[in-house]
């Protein structure tokens, strides 16, 4: 479907006249993906993708979720069993079932991503349907089946600078080596994400510590030689190109245990005797510890909270984690971070990057904390509320009192690898329209507005993520 040159712009032709200008300077400025979870094999091995179920539905939760919704089943999309059970193969059948459904996502950023995606990246300017299918399969396939939609080839088409993807620190970050070694000059990092041995509710915590104590050749029985694990890792991930940690804990609780109460409480959970609340008081003391390795190696660090993760057994029992049962729940920040904010807070060469899934706390919570502490940057909507309409509402509760310099412009925190420059256009656009709007209301003149929105565009997350 043909994507308009003026979408999302503000309708009123003055706003709309600036938000052009704006961006015509930031549209093709290199994207930074500084945090996201596109796989990094498909970088290192540079393989064809397998066919357009396997690009659009198949790996999105954004799209099966929705599906999901209407009685769709995860087994017909093709997204695999846990028990290895049997799933549709057939990258046409998905597709038909995809295309049928099309509908479904009238009004929803997904819609916006793919018809970009669509029209930018396959020439395709029909609209999704039943009718349409076999026509955008096709198109699809024949392309991918191309040198010119290989991943590296992609990457450079969409003109992007760096991206990082998300690892555990069990991951021996083979495919990030052989990225390395290929000499392919294309730029893609490891983060850090320790929450497999952090969280005892993990599923195999017990044995996710046991082999981290043998990844790492530390005396994970003891508290002190727990952390020195994590210390190794985090120096292993760091030589490889990481520049950021990523914790996605159930809330922002933290703490600061004395040493004593601390080891007493890991000895607890390591033998698996603790109790719900020591388990979640362990969490704490977790991301209050992570922040002061990253005052000593330099990590930036994003704690992404509040989301209550697999809140249907019967789905997570079946297929596992992150197939959109995912719910955002209420999170306070206030309280739940001062034992962190009170050792590190006013560290001025440390940066705690916060994201929130609870809209009612960016200004009450979020924007002053980071409007005061050096330490703490404010992340952009994320998750459920990376939509236009979502980025709009973020800027206009966060920047009466934070600015737009204690942001840190955009990331797309994506596994659909061919929705990264929709998504950045999208946030770019509206970006644009919003400090058009303060141009038209003379609250900031226009050559402000241009850097802004450079800044907004690229170099905050640059800086913010050291890369």
């Amino acid at each position: 479907m043909p994507i308009h040159e003026d979408r999302l712009f503000p309708a009123d032709p003055t706003i709309r006249s600036i938000a052009r200008r704006l961006y015509a300077e930031v549209k093709d400025l290199p994207i930074v993906s500084p945090h996201g979870h596109t796989d990094p094999r498909w970088y290192a091995e540079n393989d064809l993708f397998p066919d357009p179920a396997q690009l659009f539905v198949v790996p999105d939760h954004y799209v099966f979720r929705m599906l999901l919704s209407q009685g769709v089943g995860l087994e017909d999309l093709g997204v695999p069993r846990r028990d290895g059970g049997p799933v549709e193969t057939d990258g046409r059948t998905i597709w038909r079932r995809f295309a049928a459904n099309y509908h479904l996502f009238r009004g929803t950023p997904t819609r916006m991503w793919l018809d970009h995606a669509f029209a930018t990246l396959f020439d395709l300017d029909l609209r999704l349907s039943a009718d349409t299918a076999d026509a955008f399969y096709d198109r699809i396939a024949e392309r991918l089946a191309t040198d010119a939609y290989r991943p590296r080839a992609l990457f450079e088409r969409f003109n992007i600078e760096v991206i990082a993807t998300t690892e555990s620190p069990l991951d021996d970050l083979k495919w990030h080596r052989m990225i390395r070694e290929s000499g392919w000059k294309g730029r893609v990092v490891t983060a850090y994400r320790p929450d497999p041995v952090i969280d005892p509710d993990f599923e195999g915590f017990a044995a996710n510590v046991s082999a981290f104590g043998e990844l790492t050749g530390c005396d994970v029985d003891d508290y002190s030689g727990y952390l020195d694990a994590h210390r190794a890792r985090r120096a292993f991930f760091k030589a490889m190109g990481a520049t950021s940690t990523d914790h996605g804990h159930p809330s922002a609780r933290t703490a600061n245990l004395s040493a004593v109460e601390a080891n007493a409480l890991y000895t607890k959970v390591r033998a698996g005797r603790s109790t719900v609340e020591e388990n979640d008081l362990f969490r704490a003391q977790m991301l209050t510890e992570m922040a002061k390795m990253s005052r000593e190696d330099g990590l930036v660090m994003q704690i992404h909270p509040g989301s209550r993760r697999n809140h249907s057994p019967v789905l997570f029992d079946m297929f596992g984690r992150d197939k959109g049962a995912d719910i955002p729940g209420p999170t306070d920040y206030v309280t739940d971070l001062k034992p962190l904010l009170d050792a590190v807070g006013m560290e001025r060469d440390l940066t705690v990057i916060l994201f929130t899934l609870d809209e009612t706390a960016y200004s009450r919570e979020l924007a002053p904390l980071a409007g005061v502490y050096p330490a703490l940057r404010l992340g952009p909507a994320w998750w459920f509320f990376d939509s236009p309409e979502g980025m709009w509402r973020y800027r206009e509760l966060v920047t009466e009192t934070a600015g737009f310099y204690n942001t840190v412009g955009f990331n797309d925190d994506t596994r659909a690898f061919p929705s990264i420059p929709a998504r950045h256009d999208v946030a770019r656009r509206v970006d644009c329209g919003f400090l058009a709007r303060l141009v038209a209301e003379h609250r900031m003149d226009e050559d402000e507005a241009f850097e802004v929105a450079h800044d907004l565009a690229y170099r905050l997350a640059k800086q913010a993520y050291k890369l």
